[in-house]
């Protein structure tokens, strides 16, 4: 029986035939005028091929491989007359130059921070798959060559790494596993559990977060499994082993999140103290505060997203884009904000949010001072640029410090910006807004914001329990309770 077959990704290869007709023929030895030579003769598809060793030894092991092949059931190259288990050995990439490879390949249609993602996760996960650490660059100087060049696609395409950065990327190209050895039934397993416990672990060698080695372990088998397109491996790896991503608690800090009405008003007027930019500032954190708006998401926020802004009472937001902050390398047009969609959703989707009346006061007051850009947008610079992350980070550590009594200092609360929109999102839960409203307001699916907020919603018990008495009540209790009245 012969089939053929296209082999993904490789186009100057054409079309293999493969076969299960396979012959093996014993050992013919050769009397030469100087030594002995022991050739192997099997056929596929009736055509003959031979291959010569200088020992016997040799030759039994070649024969050995070609009929344990045939016993498994394993597909024929017809033309090389090899199984398709050698062929690949023979073709197989260093997993360095794969995983370049697959960089190449995702760059073009990739977000800024999915391009990240994968730069970290291949620097992250290429220690472990090292053939020897014999002569070994500094790990330190090992993740810059590999996240700062060679997985930045436009870097590595624009000519010769940096000198510093030469000679470790030599030894990477010289160093890293075949692919094959994945493959492999008794090294495979091994190598692939390796690089997953790797993946488990932050640069310093402490558990990183559940959602992290989840993100990390998905990219990883991504990346295998164009090995599987390309016909580098037989199947993926990942799915040859049994390994579970460790737990780790992906609910919020309570003490970060609990920010009170009282602190956060008195945080959104020392921010307006900071001078010109805190006035600038003001309203964006009051964005994150109210109407849990990611900081990305609120720096992008336009004239056009102000659905309605009255001159009293509530309003409404309509999110539509967001500019989260990745690095010039990693953004087609070379700034360190790119502006995208909305975060787990698709391209064109909206996001309604309702407008407490003191942000609506907060956003009409901004822009009475400030107006907007050009291009519509509210939070931007004296010259109209974008406000940078330390800038703002700054009059937020400021204000915090002016704001919150020593021992709220001191303390997590509050600690970075991103604190306001957990906070936003547990005074809604808090306030009895049921958890699908709050998911589609706050941009989560439901499962994820029980599972992160879970810790933050607090003074429901008294509630929960007197709702189960109502719903345990006996019958005859109203019974009772009719007849004594």
């Amino acid at each position: 029986m012969t089939r053929r077959r296209m082999t993904a990704g490789h186009p100057e290869e054409g079309t293999r035939h493969l076969s299960h007709d396979v012959r093996v023929w014993a050992i013919r030895t050769y009397d030469g005028k100087r030594s002995k030579t022991y050739s192997v003769r099997w056929a596929v598809a009736g055509q003959e091929q031979h291959k010569t060793f200088r020992s016997r030894a040799l030759a039994d092991g070649f024969r050995a491989k070609l009929l344990s092949a045939t016993q498994r059931g394993t597909l024929f190259d017809v033309a090389t007359g090899l199984p398709e288990s050698m062929l690949r050995e023979r073709q197989s990439k260093p997993w360095f130059e794969h995983a370049c490879r697959y960089v190449d390949m995702k760059w073009p249609t990739s977000a800024p921070k999915s391009r990240t993602g994968v730069a970290d996760t291949l620097a992250t996960v290429t220690p472990a798959l090292l053939a020897t650490e014999r002569g070994m660059p500094d790990l330190a100087l090992l993740r810059r060559a590999l996240y700062g060049w060679a997985f930045v696609a436009p870097r590595r395409a624009a000519g010769p790494p940096p000198a510093e950065l030469a000679a470790a990327l030599r030894w990477l190209e010289r160093n890293t596993i075949a692919l094959a050895d994945l493959d492999d039934p008794t090294r495979g397993p091994e190598l692939t559990r390796r690089a997953l416990d790797r993946l488990a672990l932050k640069l310093d060698g402490t558990p990183a977060a559940t959602k992290t080695i989840a993100r990390k372990r998905a990219v990883f088998y991504n990346v295998l499994q164009y090995a599987v397109e390309l016909g580098l491996l037989t199947g993926n790896p990942v799915d040859r082993i049994t390994w579970k991503t460790p737990k780790s608690s992906e609910a919020v800090d309570r003490r970060r999140a609990a920010i009170n009405p009282r602190q956060a008003r008195s945080l959104l007027a020392a921010i307006g103290d900071q001078g010109e930019t805190g006035r600038r500032l003001r309203a964006f954190f009051g964005c994150q505060y109210y109407a849990a708006a990611r900081p990305s998401e609120a720096l992008d926020l336009r004239e056009e997203n102000l659905a309605s802004l009255p001159g009293t009472g509530w309003g409404e937001l309509l999110l539509t884009n967001s500019t989260p902050r990745t690095g010039t390398a990693w953004t087609d047009s070379g700034r360190s904000r790119e502006r995208r969609g909305l975060k787990h959703r698709p391209e064109q989707e909206t996001r309604p949010v309702p407008a407490h009346p003191e942000l609506v006061c907060l956003l009409r007051e901004h822009l009475d001072e400030f107006g907007a850009a050009p291009d519509g947008r509210l939070f931007v610079g004296p010259r109209g640029g974008t406000i940078g992350e330390s800038t703002y980070l700054t009059v937020w550590h400021k204000a915090r410090e002016q704001a919150l009594t020593p021992a709220e200092f001191r303390s997590p609360l509050a600690g970075v910006p991103y604190d306001l929109r957990h906070a936003a999102v547990s005074t809604w839960l808090n306030g009895g807004v049921p958890p699908t409203q709050v998911a589609e307001w706050a941009g989560h699916s439901v499962e994820v914001l029980l599972r992160t907020y879970a810790k933050c919603i607090v003074g429901q018990d008294d509630l929960a329990r007197r709702r189960i008495e109502d719903a345990l009540r006996d019958d005859t209790d109203e019974d009772t309770t009719q007849t004594s009245d």
